[in-house]
């Protein structure tokens, strides 16, 4: 479980987040969605540590990682996978050279042991025996299958993706969100999706926060969209066409 508490970031005279509260829950996809400029992005990085929150506290499982040490931040981070939204893999190594790097980095296996590891991943992710392939060899959503696969390598007990959609046509993102949401509730980890695609939220919502104008103005889920009564959140959910029709039945 992740929680944060009064999270608020200032880029000079521009208030990017103010005063965001949540709880993301462990073994379900906890969503945070609204439209571009809203702040999401930012909010991820304040969580992972990449951006220091200017006011607010970030809690892995009760650890308050805003103000640990450097021992404790490191801990944390090994068990951190991220999914990136081009799906960030190195161009001249293999499949396998790309989910073998956080083993060679963050662990002392032996090279056996990383073998078998990549290739169980590669084969949670359905991408078994594309080892020697190169990046350029495979299709966008086979390469956000390997960001998984690289994400999951090292046990990770909390995953991050960011537009994992982003780029795929909508067959190919219904299998990443299900995926998503597979490995979240098998492995029992803490799971943050960023998005705006509304197609993985009713998909894979089970917990949601929008964000508008770098405020929390909605938290629900799935279920509860239709009926929120709140303008700013109405107006991004049914700016999709599909959830406009679903609107006017």
């Amino acid at each position: 479980m992740i929680e944060i508490e009064n999270i608020s970031k200032s880029f000079g005279d521009k208030n990017v987040l103010e005063g965001i509260s949540a709880t993301f829950k462990k073994g379900m996809p906890n969503l945070i969605i609204g439209s571009s400029g809203t702040g999401k992005s930012v909010l991820l990085k304040c969580i992972v540590g990449l951006i220091p929150p200017d006011t607010g506290t970030v809690k892995y499982d009760g650890l308050d990682f805003t103000h640990a040490n450097r021992d404790q931040k490191t801990e944390v981070r090994r068990q951190i996978g991220m999914l990136f939204q081009g799906g960030a893999l190195f161009d001249s190594k293999t499949v396998e050279e790309n989910v073998m790097f956080p083993l060679n980095v963050l662990t002392k296996m032996s090279s056996s042991e990383k073998i078998d590891r990549v290739n169980f991943c590669l084969e949670r992710v359905g991408l078994e025996g594309q080892n020697k392939k190169m990046p350029s060899e495979i299709s966008g959503g086979m390469k956000k299958r390997v960001g998984i696969a690289r994400a999951i390598v090292n046990n990770s007990n909390y995953l991050f993706c960011d537009e994992p959609n982003s780029g795929l046509d909508p067959q190919t993102s219904i299998l990443i969100d299900d995926l998503i949401m597979e490995i979240t509730e098998e492995y029992d980890i803490t799971t943050i999706v960023v998005t705006h695609d509304m197609n993985s939220v009713l998909g894979i919502g089970e917990n949601i926060i929008f964000l508008y104008q770098g405020h929390k103005v909605w938290e629900g889920n799935k279920n509860e969209i239709m009926h929120s009564g709140i303008k700013e959140f109405d107006d991004f959910v049914f700016a999709n066409k599909v959830m406009q029709k679903l609107k006017n039945r």
